[in-house]
């Protein structure tokens, strides 16, 4: 299984268009935002439109058209953009219902839902309490 890497490029996106502000330039296009994350034009504009949705972002068309934040990058935080674009649990139990006459079968998912439930607790804590601002001057210190 290969990791998600949604939040990651959701999360490039969005500070790309904060630092792109931060230097005078008014909207950020989705192939500038895409050549900086290394990805294709679509994958950005998919993520971008559930941002909007999310009220994260707006879009403008016509001349001079692109992409501009709703808010400064210190009042979003990862778990605005995480709420925006991921849907459902972090984690999800078998597709098929297991063998109830298995003790490991009848058991496994209350256990596991016990444990993914306090994975998604500590999980949205943490993008909680990282804004995206911390996330550019992170990205800025980085040599």
């Amino acid at each position: 299984m290969s990791a998600n890497s949604r939040l990651t490029v959701a999360v490039h996106a969005v500070t790309w268009i904060g630092l792109y502000r931060s230097r005078g330039f008014e909207v950020a296009t989705s192939e500038q935002i895409a050549d900086s994350a290394g990805t294709n034009p679509v994958v950005i504009r998919r993520l971008l439109g559930q941002l909007r949705a999310a009220g994260l972002v707006e879009s403008r068309r016509g001349a001079g058209a692109g992409w501009t934040l709703t808010r400064d990058l210190a009042d979003i935080t990862m778990l605005d953009v995480y709420d925006a674009i991921e849907s459902g649990p972090l984690f999800g139990m078998h597709h098929a219902e297991p063998n109830p006459d298995c003790v490991v079968g009848a058991g496994i998912q209350p256990a596991l839902g016990n444990v993914y439930g306090r994975l998604e607790e500590t999980l949205r804590a943490e993008l909680a309490a990282t804004t995206l601002a911390v996330v550019l001057s992170d990205t800025l210190a980085t040599p």
